[in-house]
């Protein structure tokens, strides 16, 4: 569903994408300002990279025997349709279908920034999935098993990963075709594999949801047309959305029902479900409006409920809203001449223009006034037709239809009044202005394909034209005029027996008028909508792919961390932690000052008094002089006989959580700008826990931030955020009640009352006791339950549950859990990954391969699991304990995967050092490795450890450099990805660094 482009206020932020009240600048606010100024351009090297690419199909894996027999089909839409369209179909879009099936191929290997071609191509040709068989042949395949998290084989994120000797059986069928360097494609599931059982959406719950919407459309399909995944797979998705299944749930435990879909492609599918969702009710809302109104006629209202995209219903809408300017076809209409201009087309023998005349009547004083009131009422008519309106599109889709933008007169006048102020006084503020303008001046002659567009150059013309800097225009041949012309006067607008010269030109004049007046600039909207939102997915999805790996950087464990946030007038802020996050000392050091032998043995005590030896600093303002300052000491072994390290953090974010209700609630009696070095220590021990407790805006990663719907992107970062915190678990134990909220099926309530129980009660012995707590109903439970750990050891060193514990809470809620009988004792499948629902299951497993619950994760467990699976298949086991292959997959992952299982093990964890170079100590062609701190839409900042990121551009991001479980990603790169670089060029000036990818670092 496309949204109409937003009204960007004039306070968009060139420099930094964050909402970071900090009066010091942080690498975000560095490279967004860089990426700013010339990230803007277009590539050209980009042409060759854009490849289709296939991966390899063999993989080494064993394949399973459900590959072999050939599926069924999947049930397919009547016939290709056109995306949204305000009406059914007839003959042209049958034909527009054809015409567009056939030209998929060429389609697909348009320029990287082909977001528009892309999404409509998909909507157009209804994605049947017999064309894509067809197309792609094997490559087709999925990954049996499709983990939540799109990154290299050798950090697979999803639990069910880690023991390497049992992937035997889990066939790797080849990656999906994608083109290189363009946006990825739907994230759907075609695997065979679901082929053999699908739980379907009941018809019955289909006609319901039609009836509920009360729309000329079926939700389940036109749902599949518009996200191009199955039909099946989403009257599931709709079924479990409306039981309030939550997505990392369904992602896990229901895969057979989504059909091993990823966290991102079932996201997708909610938000474009909740929009038709929202559309039906807007369109109720626009139907009683105008009934009320009394203007709603059969023929509106068929249309109104034929519109499948809020720009389709505003178009139909707009000329009856209340207050608009009464259209002129409605004042000609009140007039009374419909009848005239319904004879024209129907009767034009029977139409005698001087009957129509009425004297002293405006609008009808003569035969002048009378056919051009009839030409407005046609020109409306043929703007609404859906026929018509398909044909333009059509032409529009054959013809090279571009857009432009260039300088306004606006911001040339004031360059020029700039210019004459310097002279009088100081530029002051103006030189901002100034600097705006600079920045556009990429597209102050810009025209491109609409087709072959980047998304960050859509959104940043689109900013430009909200500071009033340019003006932009879509410009669409003349041909398609003119083609359009023929066809409505020859075809769609004919009358059916002849009509007499000056019967001609009123339709003519019509046509024209309609054409200029309402289609190019309906037209004109409808393209700068679907760039838009192009852009603003792909800009949303790059954020919350950076979230997702910053989010899930490897903790640094067992460690007494020194937190530094550095600054020069105020001192450095320190904070010492011990390896459990808990604060030992907080101090101030003024390092920048005259007596830095002083302050140097002060942090010489320190660290041997707690013993610490890693040191976190952040990238604040006095970063480099307090990194310089360390590197010396160690350098001079000043330490000695500890070995220190250190390492540069992002600390964007730390100041605004050090004044958040959160941090006073956590730390009390600390000063704020303490608060910001224990946050940034902590950052490192545990990135996860750390930085839930931020406005995931404000985490200093993403572009364009403030261009994109607000509500999209915070939906979205939520949804990851929620993701990473249940995949990766959390000890219910000993986590923070912020930490608890994010987790699947709890939010702050229950988080606030499992809190509580905790405290009065002592720790968890199992799950089942999450069923005592306040507010924790059914649904919650079976949400949540899996996600949550009983970790045998942190319920060791905690104090003892009270044994009346599982009484005391029952009659706190009178409905249904007095009645409870709670265990309490400890079920060691309670620290895995297994949902409760599943332990009847687990236990029959382990009976069968001769194990116990005492033995999870050992090594004669696991080895007696991998006996069995090499002699009999999943499918085989699965039968025999009487569940499906995704649950028993599940189940041996829960069991073999060792004691304090952590997916983030495999992640990098953050570069600690002791020495540093400087940029002047760069040249041309030195070859350096860094690591990956930020991707956006043109390219990657790497920190090379110079105090500035230098940027790969996407251009010299390419296939032959990336390891093969990469390829399918649109930049490949992501936060916190060890690389190796050559310097192309320094700029030490502005303070810029150009490199080129050599490769990833396994």
């Amino acid at each position: 569903m496309m949204r109409r482009p937003r009204a960007t206020t004039a306070k968009a932020v060139i420099y930094n994408e964050n909402e970071n009240t900090d009066s010091e600048q942080s690498f975000a606010q560095m490279a967004s300002s860089d990426e700013e100024v010339d990230e803007w351009k277009p590539s050209e090297s980009t042409k060759a990279t854009g490849k289709v690419a296939r991966a390899p199909t063999g993989g080494g894996m064993k394949a399973a025997p459900k590959r072999t027999a050939k599926p069924k089909q999947p049930k397919v839409p009547k016939q290709p349709k056109v995306p949204k369209p305000r009406a059914p179909r007839k003959r042209a879009a049958e034909q527009k279908g054809a015409a567009m099936s056939v030209s998929v191929g060429k389609k697909r290997k348009k320029s990287n920034g082909d977001d528009l071609g892309e999404n409509e191509m998909k909507t157009q040709t209804g994605c049947p999935e017999e064309q894509k068989t067809e197309k792609r042949g094997n490559s087709v395949r999925m990954k049996e098993e499709r983990i939540s998290f799109i990154v290299s084989d050798a950090h697979r994120t999803d639990e069910g990963t880690s023991h390497s000797a049992l992937q035997v059986k889990k066939e790797e069928a080849p990656e999906e075709d994608f083109t290189f360097d363009e946006p990825s494609l739907k994230k759907q599931k075609t695997s065979e594999t679901s082929q053999r059982q699908r739980p379907t959406f009941p018809e019955s719950g289909a006609h319901s949801l039609r009836n509920e919407l009360n729309m000329n459309w079926d939700l389940t399909e036109v749902l599949s047309t518009l996200t191009c995944v199955e039909r099946w797979v989403c009257g599931n998705i709709i079924k479990l959305l409306r039981e309030e299944n939550t997505v990392p749930f369904m992602v896990r435990y229901r895969k057979e029902m989504i059909n091993h879909m990823d966290a991102d492609a079932v996201r997708d599918i909610q938000m474009v479900y909740e929009e038709l969702c929202s559309l039906a009710k807007k369109t109720q809302s626009v139907i009683q409006t105008l009934k009320k109104d009394g203007v709603l006629t059969p023929e509106l209202e068929e249309s109104l409920r034929s519109c499948r995209s809020a720009d389709d219903l505003d178009h139909v809408y707009t000329p009856y809203k209340k207050g608009s300017k009464l259209t002129k076809a409605r004042r000609a209409k009140a007039l009374g001449l419909e009848d005239a201009a319904t004879a024209l087309l129907n009767a034009p023998q029977t139409l005698v223009l001087s009957a129509w005349v009425k004297p002293g009547t405006e609008g009808l004083s003569c035969v002048e006034e009378v056919a051009t009131g009839m030409e407005h009422i046609l020109a409306d008519m043929i703007a609404k037709d859906p026929e018509t309106l398909t044909y333009i599109k059509t032409l529009c889709e054959k013809s090279f239809v571009t857009i432009q933008s260039s300088v306004s007169k606006t911001a040339l006048k004031e360059k020029e009044q700039e210019k004459v102020a310097q002279e009088h006084k100081k530029p002051g503020a103006e030189h901002q202005k100034k600097k705006d303008f600079d920045k556009f001046q990429l597209y102050f002659d810009f025209t491109c394909n609409v087709q072959r567009i980047q998304p960050h150059q859509t959104l940043a013309i689109n900013r430009g034209e909200s500071l009033k800097i340019l003006t932009v225009k879509v410009n669409i041949p003349d041909r398609v005029k003119s083609d359009f012309t023929r066809w409505c006067i020859n075809n769609r607008w004919r009358p059916k027996t002849f009509a007499r010269e000056e019967l001609h030109a009123i339709l003519r004049n019509a046509v024209e008028d309609s054409y200029k007046r309402l289609i190019l600039p309906f037209l004109t909207r409808s393209y700068r909508t679907k760039l838009t939102s192009a852009a603003e997915k792909e800009s949303i999805a790059m954020f919350v792919r950076n979230l997702r790996q910053r989010l899930l950087v490897c903790p640094v464990r067992g460690s007494v961390i020194m937190g530094v946030d550095p600054g020069f007038r105020h001192g450095c802020k320190l904070a010492i932690l011990s390896p459990t996050s808990q604060i030992l000392h907080t101090d101030v050091v003024f390092l920048h000052n005259s007596g830095q032998q002083k302050e140097a043995v002060k942090l010489r005590h320190l660290m041997a008094t707690y013993s610490c030896t890693k040191v976190v600093i952040g990238n604040g303002t006095a970063c480099r002089e307090t990194e310089s300052f360390f590197a010396d000491l160690i350098s001079r072994r000043y330490f000695h006989p500890l070995d220190v390290s250190y390492c540069i953090t992002n600390e964007a974010g730390a100041s605004i959580y050090s004044v958040s209700p959160e941090a006073v609630k956590e730390m009390p009696d600390l000063d704020p700008n303490l608060r910001s070095a224990v946050s940034i220590g902590r950052r490192v021990q545990d990135p996860l826990a750390e930085l839930v407790k931020i406005d995931p805006k404000h985490i200093g990663i993403g572009t364009y931030q403030h261009d994109v719907s607000a509500g999209a992107l915070k939906a979205a970062l939520d949804g990851v955020v929620e993701e990473c915190v249940s995949f990766v678990g959390v000890d219910i134990n000993i986590c923070s009640e912020t930490l608890m909220r994010h987790v699947a099926g709890l939010n702050a309530g229950r988080a606030r009352s499992i809190a509580e129980w905790r405290e009065k009660n002592g720790p968890f012995i199992n799950r089942e006791q999450l069923k005592l707590v306040k507010g924790m109903g059914p649904k919650s439970y079976q949400q949540c339950a899996g996600f949550i750990r009983i970790n045998p050891q942190t319920l060791n060193s905690a104090k003892p549950l009270p044994p009346c514990a599982p009484e005391n809470p029952a009659p706190k809620k009178s409905k249904g859990k007095a009645g409870c009988s709670v265990p309490t004792s400890l079920n060691p499948l309670d620290q895995t990954c297994i949902h409760p629902e599943s332990y009847h299951v687990a236990q029959r497993f382990l009976s069968l391969v001769g194990g116990s619950v005492d033995q999870i994760g050992s090594a004669g467990l696991k080895h007696c699991v991998e006996s069995k699976v090499n002699t009999s298949c999943i499918e085989e086991l699965a039968k025999k304990v009487d569940t499906t292959p995704e649950t028993l997959k599940l189940i041996i992952d829960g069991l073999t995967q060792p004691p304090g299982f952590d997916i983030r093990q495999n992640f990098g964890q953050a570069d600690f050092k002791r020495g540093i170079v400087s940029m002047s100590d760069l040249r041309v062609g030195a070859v350096l490795t860094g690591r990956v701190d930020n991707t956006t839409l043109f390219g990657a900042f790497v920190d090379i450890g110079v105090g500035r990121s230098g940027l790969i551009h996407k251009s010299h991001i390419t296939l032959d450099k990336l390891p093969a479980s990469q390829r399918r990603r649109s930049l490949a790169l992501g936060p916190g990805e060890r690389v190796e670089v050559r310097v192309l060029d320094v700029d030490a000036q502005r303070g810029r660094i150009g490199l080129d990818l050599i490769r990833v670092l396994q």
